[in-house]
């Protein structure tokens, strides 16, 4: 029977997750008004992704009941579809980036890092009780995103008139973003959580 030892609190740096997006100089004007229209395909088809991947990790978690392990294609997979919706979450909501995202999740086609560490065995346990200690991050998140909505309105404006996206604004959000995704690698929650790490994650933008 395994040890119930408490999660412990890692660095941002020995997180295994990694995410950043990569800043650009300039902007197009017009586009921030059209990006919501270009990425409706985008939308669709990520969320008919989401709908795939919630089903994955009810199937992992029983995999990781039994073997402590995801099975490697469903976690490539699982990364595929991460990845690929972080891509569209930055062009068309964060309005982070004016190329326009590949319909995949392949690493390295889009200027966006999305890592994520493939744990050699996860916890048996953990399972059963992530839902509960991610709650002081999804509180604490909740504001970090309520700041956020106001951020990307005036960074819509900002990139309207400008071209540009204010630095601190974009950093602000880089780390929204990642740390949005840790606690989802950690956490399950129907369709939100993917218990792809046993690490807790860091109350952190870095």
């Amino acid at each position: 029977m395994e040890a119930a030892t408490p999660p412990a609190v890692v660095t941002e740096s020995d997180y295994p997750l990694r995410f950043d997006v990569e800043y650009p100089e300039k902007l197009s004007h017009w586009k921030v008004l059209l990006k919501w229209l270009f990425a409706i395909p985008q939308f669709i088809v990520v969320y008919l992704l989401q709908i795939v991947l919630g089903v994955m990790v009810f199937i992992a978690f029983f995999a990781i009941l039994f073997t402590k392990r995801w099975p490697q294609g469903m976690w490539d997979f699982a990364v595929q579809i991460e990845r690929w919706t972080a891509n569209v979450v930055v062009y068309g909501w964060l309005l982070m980036r004016d190329e326009y995202p590949p319909f995949n999740g392949e690493p390295g086609q889009y200027p966006v890092t999305y890592e994520l560490d493939q744990p050699q065995e996860l916890s048996r346990w953990l399972i059963f009780v992530k839902w509960l200690l991610i709650i002081p991050h999804l509180i604490v998140l909740a504001f970090v995103w309520l700041a956020g909505a106001v951020v990307v309105f005036i960074a819509f404006f900002a990139i309207l008139f400008t071209g540009r996206y204010p630095r601190g604004m974009f950093d602000f959000l880089v780390g929204a973003m990642r740390w949005s995704l840790r606690v989802n690698a950690y956490g399950y929650v129907p369709f939100g959580g993917w218990l792809q790490a046993d690490r807790y994650p860091p109350f952190s933008l870095r």
